[in-house]
C-alpha cells in the first residue's frame, strides 16, 4: 500500500509544487484548498500523513490541526511563512509533528514527510541498498555481508538517514530536527552518544562503513564499495 499524503495549501503554486516531489517518491497524494473541505476528505478517504498551510480561509491551519489530531492517528507537517518562536509553539501545542517555514526546499520538505512516516510507522518497509551494506527499515536491521545487526529505534534512524546521501554532513542540529522533531527539548550531545553506539556496533565493518566526524560541522558517513 502506498503512503497517501493530504496537501492542504490555498497557493496553488505551493500545492503543485509540493504535489510533485512527493509523488516522485512514489506517494499518493490529494490537493485542497482550505481547511473545512479538507475536513471533508478526512471523512471519505484514508490518509497517511497531512500537509497543510496555517492561513487558510474558512478554517486555518490551527483549527485543521487540531481537528487531525483529536480525530485520525496521523502525523501533521505545518508550513507557515512566520517563523516567530510563539507560532511554533501553539501548534506544537495543537499537536504538530513538525514545521517547516516558507520559502523551503521541496526536497527537505520529502525528506521531513518520510521522517514523519517512518516514525509513525507507514513506511517501515523501505531499504536501502549501498553495495554490502542493506538498511531494513521494517526490521531496524543493517546488514552487511552476512551479518545482520539490530539497532534500537533512534540508532537505526541515525544511521538510516545519515545513509539516505552518503558522504553528505549533518548537522546535530538537523538531525535532531529528522529524528526528535522540533520540539525536541533535551541535550544536543544525545547524538554523539548514540553516534557513539552506533560505531561500536559498525568496529568490524569499517572497511565497508565508516560514520566520520566533521569538526565543527556534523557527521557523514562513507561508504566503501
Amino acid at each position: 500500500m502506498k503512503p497517501k499524503i493530504l496537501i492542504v495549501d490555498d497557493d496553488k503554486t505551493i500545492r503543485e509544487i509540493v504535489r510533485l516531489y512527493i509523488e516522485k517518491e512514489g506517494f499518493l497524494t490529494t490537493q485542497t484548498s482550505d481547511g473545512l473541505r479538507a475536513v471533508n476528505l478526512l471523512k471519505s478517504q484514508t490518509f497517511h500523513c497531512a500537509v497543510i498551510d496555517i492561513m487558510m480561509p474558512h478554517l486555518d491551519g490551527w483549527g485543521l490541526c487540531r481537528e487531525i489530531k483529536q480525530y485520525y492517528n496521523m502525523p501533521v507537517l505545518m508550513l507557515t511563512a512566520l517563523s516567530e518562536a510563539e507560532e511554533k509553539i501553539r501548534g506544537f501545542q495543537l499537536g504538530a509533528d513538525d514545521y517547516l517555514t516558507k520559502p523551503f526546499h521541496p526536497v527537505e520538505l520529502v525528506m521531513r514527510v518520510k521522517s514523519l512516516l517512518r516514525r509513525y510507522d507507514v513506511i517501515s518497509g523501505e531499504r536501502i541498498t549501498l553495495g554490502e551494506m542493506v538498511l531494513d527499515s521494517s526490521k531496524y536491521q543493517v546488514t552487511l555481508g552476512s551479518t545482520a545487526i539490530d539497532f534500537p529505534g533512534k540508532q537505526f534512524e541515525l544511521i538510516f538517514t545519515l545513509c539516505t546521501n552518503p558522504g553528505q554532513i549533518f548537522t546535530r542540529d538537523s538531525l535532531i530536527e529528522k529524528i526528535w522533531g522540533l520540539d525536541y527539548e533535551g541535550d544536543d550531545r544525545t547524538v554523539d552518544t548514540h553516534i557513539k553506539r552506533i560505531r561500536k556496533q559498525l568496529e568490524p565493518f569499517e572497511h565497508v562503513v565508516k560514520i566520520v566526524t566533521v569538526r565543527g560541522l556534523g557527521y557523514k558517513v562513507e561508504i566503501s564499495t
